[in-house]
């Protein structure tokens, strides 16, 4: 390994090491000291309960006699009813796109904020739909998911910012959580309103504008609750606000300004920040000035760059296919369309099937536990592995029961139930594989300088796959019935093989590690030459290694700001 990459490593063990003799070790206590942390991390990750109850609503209200009735051939025509499913994904693919804008322009608080108003009025046009029909829900769930893309962008980037490092992991995987409780709760909402007016043709229009407009609650919620958050303390610092960084910081942390812990943390911040627009400067010196439109132009050529070389074509490789074999182990076709998988395996009342999907949503939250617990003691290969071949095995095992009883259901009710089960399984070899780290995998493989670009490469490859899963299932279930479990079940088994072949253990790997995994050697050293002499500059390295405190990142009578201006232009004089 390269001298950069061990002296990095050295300095913010360092860091840590400091760190944690005066806050201790991570874990359930390091939650309880940092509590108000906790407190608003907890409080944003409603945005995470926005897109899974997103995610399980509507595929109960989809069942319902009464949403029928408004809807005509939207839920008669199979291509039709996948229009009006995916197309919710669509938006999110968009929002995705535009929430590093957002985040980055108005603030992760404020981007959040106009992500809930986006989602409230995608559930208002939703709710019109007793007059206006299936235009309402489609336009409907399309604005609704453009909300839905950026609270699931921009909550955990918020998250991560306003956690200490002790507790990030911790607080970042709460979001998952969140998104699994919010599915969970979606299919017994559904199946609790079904009730209302009568399961059959008697039933009220109530029973599907429950569900739909229950979203409301939270989302306002969330979005009068976040006035009140505090603003991320890097996105304070990256735009030059470093007193309110501080004051931020201060109050997370309920600590004093002059407390050693808070100065660490903003030096490590500051030097992020600067480190961040000095790569801009060397790679996008005609985009350094950080005006919106820059801002808008430069998540678009810093993707565009990651196809330019070999090594980095490699990791847009792994982190677009990673996801595309997440969407097509069909976990979005049962999630989307539960009721209508569990009636085709002969659970013929629709109380019965919409029972059925709450157990989906009940497992799924369970089983995502353990990852959150042993990931990173256990690793990503062998559990994405040992996921994709059980998701696989149950698509197939479900393929040969359809098969041989899909004509005669009612003389085979045990066969029935045992394809049920199977589809619990797969569930539960999803929440536990997949579902989270998939995402794990996305984020880890990219260097410092291109990770957020990387991560929303990824992010847009799941919800693009998503959608297409979303509008081809009810064609699939009804055109090729079983043929549609062999066809997921096949692409996981690829997935599966992608995976232990292709992928490497990215468990504990340093940076420059994942460069000579990929073939890069020398991009992450090249960040941590750049990283250790923006540390010295500021004054971070002299104060880990015992020297004074640095008040206000203030260098040889030079401000951090004042050395960041003459660093970039020395940048852009040598372009």
């Amino acid at each position: 390994m390269g001298g950069g990459d061990a002296g990095a490593a050295g300095f913010y063990d360092a860091a840590l090491h400091r760190r944690q003799a005066m806050m201790g070790k991570s874990g359930p206590s390091a939650l309880i000291k940092n509590f108000r942390v906790f407190r608003v991390a907890a409080f944003a990750c409603i945005g995470g309960v926005l897109y899974g109850y997103n995610q399980g609503m509507f595929s109960g209200v989809l069942a319902m006699p009464s949403f029928n009735n408004h809807m005509g051939e939207y839920t008669t025509d199979q291509t039709k009813k996948g229009w009006l499913t995916a197309i919710l994904e669509l938006g999110a693919w968009l929002g995705t796109l535009l929430s590093g804008f957002l985040a980055e322009v108005l603030s992760r608080k404020y981007g959040v904020i106009v992500a809930c108003c986006v989602f409230i009025v995608g559930v208002i046009i939703q709710a019109t739909a007793i007059s206006a029909g299936h235009n309402a829900i489609l336009a409907g769930r399309f604005i609704t998911g453009m909300g839905v893309g950026s609270l699931a962008m921009i909550v955990p980037i918020y998250n991560s910012e306003v956690s200490p490092p002790e507790v990030r992991g911790a607080l970042v995987a709460t979001q998952q959580l969140a998104i699994t409780f919010g599915i969970m709760i979606s299919f017994w909402i559904d199946y609790g309103t079904n009730y209302i007016g009568g399961t059959g043709e008697t039933q009220s229009d109530a029973a599907w504008l429950v569900p739909i407009c229950l979203q409301l609650a939270p989302a306002l919620i969330l979005l009068v609750g976040m006035i009140f958050m505090p603003f991320s303390p890097r996105w304070l610092a990256h735009h030059g606000r470093d007193d309110e960084a501080r004051k931020v910081l201060c109050s997370l942390r309920g600590l004093p300004p002059d407390h050693e812990l808070v100065e660490i943390e903003f030096l490590e911040i500051k030097a992020q920040s600067l480190f961040e627009k000095r790569t801009v400067a060397e790679l996008f010196p005609n985009l350094r000035e950080p005006t919106a439109w820059n801002v808008f132009k430069l998540q678009f050529v810093s993707i565009a760059k990651l196809f330019q070389t070999r090594a980095m074509f490699k990791r847009v490789i792994v982190a677009s296919v990673t996801m595309f074999f997440q969407q097509w182990t069909g976990i979005n076709a049962v999630l989307y369309y539960a009721p209508f998988i569990f009636k085709q395996l002969g659970l013929s009342s629709t109380t019965i099937s919409l029972l059925a999907t709450g157990v989906v949503g009940v497992v799924m939250f369970l089983a995502t536990i353990p990852a959150v617990l042993w990931i990173d003691r256990v690793g990503r290969k062998p559990v994405l592995t040992v996921g994709a071949l059980g998701m696989a095995t149950c698509h197939i095992v479900i393929a040969v029961i359809v098969a041989k009883n899909i004509s005669n259901w009612h003389e085979h009710a045990a066969a029935g139930w045992a394809a049920v089960c199977m589809v619990w399984l797969f569930v539960i070899h999803f929440g536990y594989s997949w579902g989270p780290c998939a995402w794990i995998i996305v984020a880890e493989i990219w260097p410092l300088s291109t990770r957020p670009y990387g991560v929303a490469l990824g992010a847009s490859s799941n919800w693009m796959n998503n959608f297409i899963v979303g509008q081809v299932t009810p064609d699939m279930l009804d055109g090729i019935t079983y043929g549609t479990y062999v066809l997921f079940g096949l692409l996981t088994y690829l997935g599966a093989a992608f995976i232990w072949f292709f992928v490497p253990e990215t468990k504990r790997l340093t940076l420059e590690e994942m460069d000579v995994v990929f073939g890069s050697e020398g991009t992450a050293q090249a960040d941590f030459e750049r990283m250790a002499e923006i540390n010295a500059e500021i004054g971070l390295t002299q104060f880990l290694n015992g020297g004074e405190m640095v008040t206000g990142g203030v260098v040889g009578g030079a401000s951090g700001s004042d050395a960041e201006k003459s660093k970039l232009g020395e940048h852009t004089e040598t372009i």
